[in-house]
């Protein structure tokens, strides 16, 4: 059964949320996320049969909770790999999530039509088989299907929709790290933290609409990051402005940086987020201080709730960019730690020199690492409970790996008891952390030495 057929059967028809809901071609993508927020649900006794029927290494979805506000709603995730239903050694996790603002509504239309494009070019395109054998990719089309549906008047600027049906917007209601957010937790925000805490994600993007731009880290910021010079940077600043260019440079509108007239000039369309405008409680965040995941935020169109016609345009834009984005993934370097037996350890500190997090990246159960890190030379520093810290040198070469980050296992020079190391991970605390930093930090002072290096990087790829 092809990739399309297998959507197709999996939803047993697709229910069309609205004249200007889901569209065609997207029906046959539409239905592995059925839900009342537009589309339906299939029997989830026959999901298995489905997914057997149509090869269970590729896809399986499942829903991060049941939570009753309009009517009982499931946050859907298609999941695409060669492993899809677990996690695999050596395999990093992606992760897109779309329509956080129920009104800004392409996101979500890209990511069912890039589900149709990667499980019907499977086995055909050597990039996407490629990309699919070495990537574990989660998509959430939706985060926020009651706004969805509350949009009654779609309009290029503001709807109702764009809370959920609390009225809270989602994009605020996260744990902040820079001043406490004594918000309602949402159950759409406390899904997707258990979530993250579930899998070992590495890299994502949340999916936005009312701007054309690629923003990264931080949305809101003190002075040890930079707020003195009207940004807000993170220890991997060179990494995060890579990214956003990678993205960007590969859409042929988004990389002018100035095609939503009514909106501020974003040079080679990308910005730091607090330098756009600082923001309380933001997913991107929340992701790379909490759950170790670089993620940064694409604005994607400078309407909102643009007309069904120009759904073709978006994706033609897109497409490659929501690619070459995915294999970003395999940047850097990736290993799992060992004692001098050989056990793997978990839970143990893994940081660069000069790029500490201020909550320290760990391993996660399996004794695995993933840092994502631009071409050069490293110090990795290793920090495991009574030891004192290991050093080891890596070199990441000009010329990345076919879809692999460089591999390095660390096989540490001692015995460890593993019943000195926390069995769960020790999270941080939800509390803003960089509250008690000193006002002004080197690492945050504009460096010609770091813009130069980042540019290189962009450029000669």
């Amino acid at each position: 059964m092809s990739g399309s057929e297998c959507l197709s059967a999996a939803g047993g028809g697709v229910r069309l949320g609205r004249e200007n809901g889901l569209r065609p071609p997207l029906a046959g993508a539409a239905a592995a996320f059925g839900s009342c927020a537009g589309f339906r649900l299939p029997p989830p006794e026959g999901d298995g049969r489905v997914f057997e029927e149509c090869g269970p290494k590729l896809q399986f979805y499942h829903s991060l909770t049941q939570y009753w506000e309009i009517c009982e709603r499931n946050l859907w995730v298609l999941v695409v790999g060669r492993f899809p239903k677990e996690h695999r050694i050596g395999i990093p996790e992606f992760k897109y999530v779309a329509n956080m603002h129920g009104d800004e509504t392409v996101g979500r239309e890209l990511l069912l039509h890039l589900i149709e494009h990667l499980v019907t070019n499977d086995g055909k395109d050597v990039e996407i088989t490629n990309l699919i054998n070495s990537t574990r990719i989660h998509l959430m089309p939706s985060m926020n299907p009651d706004g969805f549906e509350a949009v009654v008047k779609p309009d290029c600027f503001y709807s109702n929709g764009r809370e959920n049906s609390n009225y809270y917007d989602l994009n605020r209601n996260f744990p902040d790290a820079f001043e406490l957010n004594n918000v309602s937790r949402q159950p759409e925000t406390a899904a997707v933290m258990e979530w993250l805490k579930t899998e070992t994600f590495v890299l994502s993007a949340n999916l936005h609409g009312g701007a054309l731009v690629a923003s990264y880290p931080f949305d809101n910021g003190v002075p040890a990051t930079g707020t003195l010079y009207s940004r807000s940077i993170t220890p991997d600043d060179d990494v995060f402005q890579y990214l956003a260019h990678t993205y960007a440079s590969r859409n042929p509108t988004m990389k002018k940086g100035d095609q939503c007239k009514t909106k501020m000039n974003f040079p080679n369309g990308i910005t730091n987020g607090y330098s756009w405008y600082p923001l309380k409680g933001g997913m991107q965040d929340y992701n790379y201080i909490w759950a170790q995941c670089f993620e940064i935020t694409l604005e994607l169109s400078c309407c909102k709730y643009p007309h069904e016609e120009k759904l073709p345009f978006f994706w033609n834009k897109n497409k490659a960019s929501l690619i070459e984005y995915i294999k970003q993934v395999h940047l850097g370097v990736k290993g799992q730690v060992f004692d001098q037996n050989g056990n793997p350890l978990p839970n143990v500190i893994v940081e660069v020199q000069n790029r500490k997090h201020i909550c320290p990246y760990r391993t996660n159960k399996f004794g695995e690492y993933y840092l994502l890190l631009l071409p050069g030379s490293y110090i990795i520093n290793v920090t495991v409970p009574g030891h004192d810290p290991y050093l080891t040198n890596v070199v990441i070469p000009e010329k990345s790996q076919n879809f692999s980050a460089l591999k390095k296992d660390i096989l540490l020079p001692f015995r460890v008891q593993l019943d000195s190391i926390p069995v769960s991970n020790p999270s941080c605390s939800k509390i803003p952390l960089y509250s008690d930093l000193p006002s002004q930090s080197e690492a945050t002072k504009p460096s010609l030495f770091l813009f130069l290096v980042t540019v290189f990087h962009i450029f000669v790829k």
